[in-house]
């Protein structure tokens, strides 16, 4: 047998105890905690401690918090799930910097928030503005996404708009006109125009009433400046930067395992999220009865079910 020095042995010991601290550093703890990134501190929470993988969920908006998302929370007896506000919403630090404000600055502090939690592997799902940034994420940075939810897509601000041009045609006429002159003059703060938007979402955004205090606290935690700066001032009307987006051209990239869902009464229209589907191979298909664009409200059951399925079958 060859003969190892002392010192050697020493070091060999001092390897492997660097190498099990540095893993064990990187073990997701339960709780709620704060990353600094550029432009402040941002909010995380992890619920769970099942042996999957990680799920880490991106919150809608842009600039709407993870209140709503908290349903979600049931996925935590099979994995880890992360919650994250993004910077500038609920209880992470606001900003007033809109040049903080852009896609590429939001992927970079999703990707400093992967790497503080040593997340090498993970899910992600993203729910409407949050399926942007989850595809423009899974772009930049590939490795170690297992698969992808695309919850309520909204992957084609043109294509959105046409289906919510649609959907307020099933509004009393006085909503729509109320919709239709207050767009025309650009009085969106007017009472009209509010109650006109409050109708369609009552339809298309979540459709239990009264709504829980999760969407409450979403509502209270939203900054609006942020919203109306990247989208606009309603969810059927898109005159903020992210007015061109559009990844159809890129869908064919995705490589991993990944699930469309919507609700049967989504602004997310079924008919679209199925033809996006289409583009991405081997992509799953789920329409969550009953529910509009807040499944997880409308029919947390059922959303759940078929999220936790998905991503067990991902695991294997």
């Amino acid at each position: 047998m060859k003969h190892v020095s002392i010192a050697r042995l020493a070091a060999l010991i001092g390897i492997i105890t660097a190498v099990a601290c540095a893993e064990s550093a990187f073990q997701l703890t339960p709780g709620e905690g704060f990353v600094e990134m550029r432009g402040g501190k941002v909010w995380y929470n992890v619920v769970g401690m099942g042996e999957g993988t990680p799920l880490l969920l991106l919150h809608g908006g842009p600039g709407a918090p993870s209140y709503y998302l908290n349903p979600l929370a049931a996925l935590g007896d099979d994995r880890p799930v992360i919650f994250f506000d993004q910077l500038g919403a609920g209880r992470s630090d606001r900003t007033t910097d809109t040049t903080l404000w852009t896609i590429p600055t939001f992927v970079a502090e999703l990707d400093s928030l992967r790497r503080a939690l040593g997340l090498t592997e993970v899910h992600i799902l993203g729910h409407s503005w949050g399926t942007m940034l989850a595809t423009q994420y899974f772009f930049a940075h590939p490795a170690g996404v297992k698969s992808l939810i695309l919850a309520s897509p909204a992957l084609s601000t043109a294509e959105w708009v046409v289906d919510a041009d649609t959907l307020i045609l099933a509004l009393p006429d006085s909503s729509q006109a109320a919709i239709a002159k207050h767009e025309a003059a650009g009085t969106f703060e007017d009472p009209e125009y509010q109650a006109a938007v409050m109708a369609f979402y009552q339809l298309y955004l979540a459709r239990k009433q009264p709504w829980d205090p999760n969407m409450d606290s979403t509502f209270a935690g939203l900054n609006e400046e942020l919203y109306r700066y990247m989208w606009g001032p309603s969810e059927f009307t898109a005159t903020g930067t992210l007015r061109d987006f559009d990844v159809t051209d890129s869908l064919s990239l995705i490589t991993v395992p990944t699930l469309f869902m919507t609700g049967e009464y989504d602004e997310a229209r079924p008919a679209t999220v199925e033809y996006h589907a289409s583009l991405v191979s081997g992509a799953e298909v789920a329409i969550i009865p009953g529910a509009a664009h807040i499944t997880m409200h409308d029919n947390p059951v059922e959303t759940i079910r078929v999220v936790r399925e998905f991503l067990r079958a991902a695991d294997r």
